[in-house]
């Protein structure tokens, strides 16, 4: 058995002012007894002006946050998934990479995973998205070996692409991270039930930390974040809620709860080669 805390965030674009508040409750995760502390996508900063991002994201060698965090995790000696950071690249086009970190017992990064899907949709009039102007995806699934099982990693809007967490079920994932900026309006729609369904297919359990309520921006109009940060267990059960406000909720993962479902219902295992449409 082995205890996980899934840290909700309400942050803003500045990552300097972002930073205490995160380490905050990242303290409060590992107090609480997790040995397993997962973050939101976008834990440094979340904005949606590029001159900004520009202005304040940083090389991973330079990331103030990135440093912070693995200083915890090695403090501590709990592995620590940051969610996702905004991060300069070397990209002609000067896109940003929105990645997320695996970081071990030692503070050290054992694995990174760009996010792969762009967030490019209509959500209404007046929420409309662009992922991909400031943001390029990656290209690699990514799996991170841990003691207390293997951990699947993707984030957001990768959550609308089961094929991905079908991937990364039948090659070995146990557990799959879903950290999250998710919007309000989608949230209330779509969140738990895709969570529920991609925990169904794979037998895994599903770990998704969020952002949550309204973000600022010094130069925009802000966003907000649906919240409702959920564990959610190999057979669909939801484990944990954090509800709308920051903070953190607890998760014990029993990896024989894993085998149990798959035994139960092995689709994993019946894929079956099919012609057309």
């Amino acid at each position: 058995m082995m205890r996980a805390g899934l840290v909700q965030l309400t942050i803003g674009d500045d990552p300097v002012e972002n930073l205490p508040e995160t380490v905050k409750r990242v303290r409060s995760a590992i107090a609480g007894g997790a040995r397993f502390v997962l973050t939101p996508e976008c834990t440094n900063s979340l904005s949606s002006n590029r001159v900004r991002q520009q202005s304040f994201f940083r090389s991973e060698a330079e990331d103030a946050t990135l440093a912070a965090l693995r200083d915890e995790a090695a403090r501590a000696g709990i592995w620590l998934l940051i969610g996702s950071l905004g991060v300069l690249t070397d990209d002609a086009d000067g896109r940003f990479a929105n990645r997320s970190f695996m970081i071990g017992p030692d503070g050290g990064i054992v694995v990174r995973y760009d996010k792969i899907h762009m967030f490019d949709v209509n959500v209404s009039e007046t929420e409309v998205y662009r992922e991909s102007l400031s943001y390029r995806p990656g290209r690699r699934a990514v799996i991170a070996d841990t003691p207390f099982g293997r951990v699947g990693m993707t984030v957001c809007y990768d959550l609308r692409f089961p094929h991905l967490y079908r991937m990364l079920a039948q090659a070995g994932a146990e557990i799959i991270a879903v950290p999250a900026a998710f919007n309000h309006i989608t949230g209330s729609a779509h969140w738990e039930v895709l969570l529920r369904a991609r925990a169904i297919e794979t037998g895994c359990y599903v770990l998704a930390p969020a952002q949550t309520g309204f973000h600022p921006e010094k130069e925009g109009k802000g966003r907000r974040t649906y919240g409702h940060s959920l564990a959610i267990a190999p057979w669909g059960e939801v484990l944990a809620d954090a509800g709308t406000k920051a903070g953190v909720v607890f998760v014990d993962i029993d990896l024989a709860e894993v085998m149990q479902a798959r035994d139960r219902v092995p689709s994993l295992v019946h894929d079956i080669e099919f012609d057309g449409p």
